[in-house]
């Protein structure tokens, strides 16, 4: 699906974030005008104009929280969140930019405004983790304390946590399930606060996670799922396969080899020693193709990787070969029909595991064919939760009492 722009990144980007107009973190009508004023494939024309939207959304929110208007306040404050996000997205190719941590700041900053505003049913967390902490929400499907199924939902490659409500809390708690979210080393402000970088043993990370979610007196803690999102596919998969304290877990989407991903010319150069190769198939590739040209400095960044030959190397260990059968708990792995970053991986995610699954595929009939059903989130959420439900035996986020049916 292309809206907006006829550059693939740029296209893909835009209707990330305008899939958040159905749960209040976008508007239709600010983001196409803004969209006009952007260059194709241009990075400081997309930083400049969503930048500009930004600050001016951030500004008429202040106004409305000053004079008392506090929902359109809060409404504001997610807008601005979600422009400053978008802003900074295409800024990685040079990780000593000023504007990646300003703008990362300001989106996180506007989040917890809004975040304030809409009262203890959004709970800022620290989640305790290798002698520091991660940052995350807690959302509550109310404030009554009752124990509820809880699903932990991290993101990927590039996520960070205030988009990770309108990817999956917000369905969650609308369904009766609290949800954990939380930014993990390499994502959101540990990368850019912490320096704290990606790695593929990702249960390192989802078990303190849960430890901390058993902590809590409104987690039911026989009813816990665990949701990644993009990478998080691969990650959410690595976790399960050691992490056993899951009754389900959703990979959307789907992914067992991150090398998979990777240009296969490339990949072969590395394998046979010729890193110079390699890096030059890259750098060629990087001229004209606007997504290759973010992926690869955000990954150098992300993974911590002193180059580009580098960085394929370290992709090598983020693979369920060997792995994936040690998961244990049912699984549901989505697939998108037109997904640009990870074709074909849930499929063979799907086909290695040996634990109760289904594969589920998204089609551009229901403008779902995007890597994550980006722009469909209803119905992504209608099929992640009606599997929830049924997998966990639950309903609106209740046991379903069988003999009274």
């Amino acid at each position: 699906m292309k809206v907006a722009f006829r550059d693939e990144s740029f296209a893909f980007e835009f209707v990330r974030n305008l899939g958040f107009t159905y749960y209040g973190g976008s508007d239709i009508g600010e983001m196409i005008a803004t969209a006009e004023r952007i260059m194709e494939g241009d990075f400081e024309s997309w930083f400049t104009e969503w930048d500009k939207l930004a600050r001016r959304i951030l500004s008429r929110a202040d106004v409305s929280s000053g004079a008392g208007h506090l929902e359109s306040a809060r409404e504001g404050y997610l807008r601005a969140s979600t422009y400053f996000r978008t802003a900074e997205f295409y800024l990685h190719g040079d990780p000593a930019d000023p504007r990646i941590l300003s703008e990362s700041r300001a989106s996180q900053q506007a989040y917890a405004e809004a975040a304030k505003l809409t009262g203890p049913t959004w709970e800022p967390v620290e989640i305790p983790y290798e002698g520091t902490t991660l940052p995350g929400y807690f959302y509550k499907v109310d404030n009554s304390g009752k124990p509820r199924p809880t699903l932990i939902f991290h993101g990927g490659f590039d996520s960070s946590l205030e988009e990770l409500f309108y990817f999956g809390a917000a369905a969650a708690v609308r369904r009766g399930y609290n949800c954990l979210t939380f930014d993990g080393p390499g994502q959101g402000a540990p990368i850019r606060e912490q320096h704290l970088h990606l790695r593929h043993d990702w249960e390192a990370v989802v078990t303190p996670a849960v430890d901390y979610a058993l902590t809590r007196p409104d987690v039911d803690g026989a009813n816990l799922a665990l949701m990644g999102m993009s990478l998080g596919g691969f990650l959410a998969a690595r976790a399960v396969a050691f992490e056993h304290r899951f009754r389900a877990a959703v990979f959307f989407d789907g992914m067992y080899d991150f090398r998979g991903l990777l240009p296969k010319e490339a990949v072969a150069a590395l394998d046979a020693g010729d890193t110079v190769k390699c890096e030059n198939i890259i750098q060629k590739g990087m001229q004209n193709n606007t997504g290759l040209r973010w992926a690869v400095p955000h990954g150098i960044w992300a993974f911590g990787a002193s180059g580009i030959a580098d960085f394929m190397t370290r992709t090598k260990s983020y693979s369920m070969e060997g792995i994936a059968k040690q998961i244990q708990c049912p699984c549901l792995v989505m697939d998108a029909e037109s997904d640009g970053f990870s074709n074909g991986q849930p499929q063979k995610i799907y086909d290695a595991l040996q634990c109760p699954k289904q594969l589920v595929r998204f089609t551009s009939e229901d403008g779902a064919e995007n890597h994550c059903q980006s722009g469909a989130l209803a119905y992504k959420d209608e099929v992640v939760f009606n599997w929830l439900d049924e997998t966990l035996d639950l309903h609106g986020g209740r046991k379903v009492d069988r003999t009274a049916l």
